[in-house]
């Protein structure tokens, strides 16, 4: 699937990266059912064909995540901007001028494969260099973690396994070096506390917010969302969030900037995760059918 995806000319490889999400949708059915109840809970506000049509382009945003990382081994500083720009790097720039390291809060939307290898390819472009560390989980095949571990270092950027994290991540910072982490997913009872997250309490992890706290790291929320009118993906970084160093506050304020980031770009979440599986003791089950 991969080769399939990386030779033929760009337009018959997006092609074939949405047939493979549209198999994907087809033989998966449980996932588009979690779209649309994520959707029902955190906007019951939309129609049912708006929450439809959102869900169908979350496997469109799939296929161009394919895509994205089939192509990675062929992508330069002289060609990079033909998948992706810059927007708001001044945001970043100031926060590392600040000499206590960055920390990136960001999340599974777009494209968060090309992300980091895009960011590094731009600065090469301009003539800098860029290189983060990105906090990662392992993924359940060891084949398939691979090779998408490959692609993700081949530009000098380093991946950090969720068991050994700590450390190497409060090494990085100390040394004012900018990194990255999810921030979007459920995360285990002795692992986190529940922030309300589309106005829903989420259980979240509080580890990125005692990062900040204990480095004085600033935060900059980044991702890189596909723009439709230039066929091409944007490195989105915000301003550096305010933090207070209080940790359930400061977690609050990281997932009030991962949903602010989300209503902008619905289509491009990965809505097909159970983002309120955990509830607080005494809630129902929110996804029982």
């Amino acid at each position: 699937m991969v080769a399939s995806l990386r030779y033929p000319p760009r337009p018959l490889a997006e092609s074939l990266g949405r047939f493979y999400a549209g198999a994907f949708d087809s033989m998966v059915p449980r996932l588009r059912r979690i779209a649309m109840r994520n959707l029902e809970l955190a906007m019951p506000e939309l129609p049912l064909a708006e929450r439809q049509r959102i869900t169908d382009g979350v496997f469109r945003s799939i296929a161009r995540v394919l895509v994205g990382v089939a192509r990675l081994p062929d992508l330069t500083p002289a060609n990079i901007h033909q998948w992706i720009s810059h927007d708001g790097l001044e945001h970043l720039r100031e926060a590392q001028a600040r000499g206590k390291g960055v920390l990136i809060a960001t999340g599974h939307l777009g494209n968060w494969e090309l992300s980091v290898n895009a960011h590094t390819l731009l600065c090469a472009a301009l003539g800098t260099s860029d290189t983060m560390s990105v906090v990662v989980r392992p993924l359940d095949n060891p084949l398939v973690d691979e090779l998408v571990r490959q692609r993700r270092e081949m530009f000098g950027n380093r991946m950090i396994g969720k068991k050994e994290f700590i450390r190497s991540l409060l090494k990085a910072l100390q040394a004012g070096e900018t990194a990255a982490m999810l921030v979007d997913q459920n995360n285990m009872l002795d692992q986190g506390i529940f922030v309300d997250f589309f106005g829903i309490p989420a259980r979240t992890g509080t580890s990125f917010a005692k990062m900040a706290a204990h480095t004085g790291a600033a935060v900059v929320p980044g991702f890189a969302v596909w723009i439709e009118q230039e066929q091409r993906y944007r490195l989105k970084f915000y301003p550096a969030l305010d933090l207070t160093g209080d940790i359930a506050e400061d977690t609050r304020r990281v997932q009030a900037a991962m949903e602010r980031a989300i209503r902008e770009h619905p289509e491009q979440w990965l809505w097909i995760h159970r983002r309120w599986k955990a509830r607080p003791e005494g809630q129902p089950d929110l996804y029982r059918t």
